[in-house]
């Protein structure tokens, strides 16, 4: 997508959705899927290549977020990473009706996961956020019961991109013996990662948050820790997740992956200097509006509340523009319903429903923050 607001040309500004792919990752995947076709898996020297190319990737994946080569497994994306992490730790254990401890603004991967599990006997405790969207440790500290198995909190969320206390909580986990999870799809690739630094024992990522395809992501797993493989087959993935593995798609990921945290501070100035000129606009233009998840936010990540508004107008008025934003989440995409981290955060009733989300990727420039705060400010002057 490009930065010019014409009838051909459209401005992008959904990256917390989905981000464009990395012109060297696609380019790469092409050529492995062209030119090296074989199983990885195969004794012959025609999977040699690749059998190498999966070897690199696991190392480049897991230097880019200081773990092991080993730790590193790759899955079809963050939900199934997710689902992988909450229903391995408790399906062993049903009997004993183990909890799980959550939070209330998850993606909900999470949710869900935890859900099914509390229908197969499992009890959930979701702890509350705060007015930024945030989870404050002492709640876990005081929620964390005997049976509880593992307490699973997002690194950032996705609708409003506040940053949680992951080391913190992490802490506190362990010091009651309990497994720690994060889900990191939000935050893999665009913030500082160090899970050694975090202390989390699982950590799922999606490689088309961070400009690599669609359909592949990894769960870290921190060694030593057990945990039941995902799917029963052959010995791929260190016997954790049987099937052929998708060496294009896990190339391509590893190198979007090494590029985004290679260029990681260069971006985030750029994706403040857009955030800036958003905001800038609307002040400017007198605009009445509220700014989600304090300022501990992914960079590049607005979640803007208009007083007595419709998100939903709003976003389709500006796709009427050849503008692309969302409202609040892509997963709850069709949904008029004030969504659950909204909710959450008790954001005021009459500014609440008229809450987009705007999400600046690196293809962005400081040009496309002014025409989408011009043209947001000659909507809302309008209405």
């Amino acid at each position: 997508m490009t930065a010019a607001n014409s009838l051909n040309k459209i401005i992008y500004a959904d990256n917390a959705a989905t981000t464009p792919i990395d012109e060297d990752a696609l380019n790469l995947m092409i050529e492995l899927q062209r030119k090296f076709f074989a199983n990885p898996s195969s004794a012959y020297k025609l999977s040699r290549p690749l059998k190498k190319v999966l070897l690199e990737s696991r190392e480049k994946i897991a230097a880019c977020i200081n773990a092991e080569p080993n730790e590193i497994i790759f899955t079809s994306g963050g939900t199934e990473s997710n689902n992988w992490a909450i229903k391995s730790s408790v399906l062993e254990i049903l009997s004993e009706r183990p909890n799980i401890i959550t939070s209330a603004i998850e993606h909900k991967a999470i949710l869900n996961s935890c859900a099914a599990m509390k229908n197969l006997g499992c009890t959930v405790t979701k702890l509350s956020v705060d007015k930024i969207g945030a989870v404050n440790p002492d709640d876990l500290r005081k929620k964390i019961l005997t049976k509880t198995k593992i307490i699973s909190v997002m690194l950032a969320n996705n609708e409003v991109g506040t940053i949680q206390p992951i080391k913190s909580l992490a802490e506190i986990s362990h010091a009651a013996g309990k497994i720690f999870h994060t889900d990191a799809v939000q935050a893999v690739g665009h913030i500082p990662i160090d899970v050694k630094f975090f202390g989390v024992d699982m950590l799922s990522a999606s490689a088309h948050k961070f400009n690599g395809p669609k359909g592949i992501g990894f769960l870290y797993i921190r060694d030593g820790l057990k945990i039941l493989p995902y799917l029963d087959g052959g010995g791929q993935e260190f016997n954790l997740r049987a099937g052929t593995e998708n060496i294009p798609a896990i190339a391509a990921m590893a190198l979007a992956l090494e590029k985004n945290c290679r260029d990681m501070q260069k971006t985030a100035e750029k994706l403040s200097a857009c955030t800036k000129n958003l905001i800038d606009s609307l002040r400017q233009n007198k605009i009445n509006f509220i700014i989600n998840g304090g300022e501990d936010r992914l960079p590049g990540h607005l979640s803007l509340s208009f007083k007595d508004c419709v998100g939903e107008t709003l976003m389709h008025r500006l796709d009427l523009k050849n503008i692309c934003v969302a409202t609040g989440s892509a997963c709850d995409a069709g949904q008029t319903k004030i969504s659950h981290v909204l909710k959450a955060m008790k954001i005021p009733e009459d500014y609440v429903r008229g809450t987009i989300r705007i999400t600046f990727g690196k293809g962005n420039s400081e040009d496309d923050a002014k025409i989408i705060g011009n043209n947001l400010s000659k909507i809302l002057q309008k209405k």
